[in-house]
């Protein structure tokens, strides 16, 4: 059990039958009444955010989630094939269990983090950056450069971003997996 005056960003607990991962923990103190933690749940399994006040010194369970670092192999039919860097131990997994994230695994991508709950896999997290080849775009033209914006480019991967106009088919470039936002050329 945890209190709610332990709550910090990054903390797991089990409430309302669900695993919930903290985003924020605001504790309140008003000048009437008792204080209470005003927090910003994040829904490990569904992905979905909702906020929640607890009052001050409530005890929830905390849930123990084991995180290990994964390197992914290579994709076989519909199943997604890691091996855990320490003991270099093999599991397949669905694009269901990799969630939205499954577009950017590129064979030998090391450093994801395979989280698991009572020994099911329950969520996966890529690095913050991967770096892909531009396989389809569209050609650069004279004068596109002053109007900002960008253009759609399909990576290696299958995964479709919008890049700036300059980028052009062949080029390797960083993208940043949570926002799916282009930051550079490599």
């Amino acid at each position: 059990m945890i209190s709610s005056n332990d709550f910090r960003p990054g903390v797991t607990i089990e409430y309302n039958n669900g695993l919930w991962q903290i985003v924020e923990a605001m504790h309140v103190k008003p000048g009437k009444g008792s204080a209470f933690v005003r927090t910003k749940l994040k829904n490990i399994e569904t992905g979905n955010t909702n906020e929640i006040t607890f009052r001050a010194g409530e005890k929830v369970p905390q849930a123990v989630v084991e995180k290990s670092q994964m390197q992914f192999l290579f994709k076989s039919g519909d199943k997604f094939t890691m091996m855990c860097a320490e003991t270099f131990d093999q599991i397949e997994l669905g694009a269901d269990e990799i969630g939205s994230e499954v577009e950017f695994l590129k064979e030998g991508l090391e450093n994801i983090q395979v989280m698991r709950y009572d020994g099911r896999v329950i969520g996966v997290e890529l690095p913050n950056t991967v770096e892909l080849d531009v396989t389809e775009t569209a050609p650069d033209e004279r004068g596109d450069t002053s109007s900002g914006g960008g253009k759609p480019a399909v990576l290696e991967t299958g995964a479709t971003i919008t890049v700036p106009f300059h980028v052009k088919v062949g080029d390797k470039i960083r993208v940043d997996t949570r926002s799916r936002k282009y930051l550079t050329r490599v």
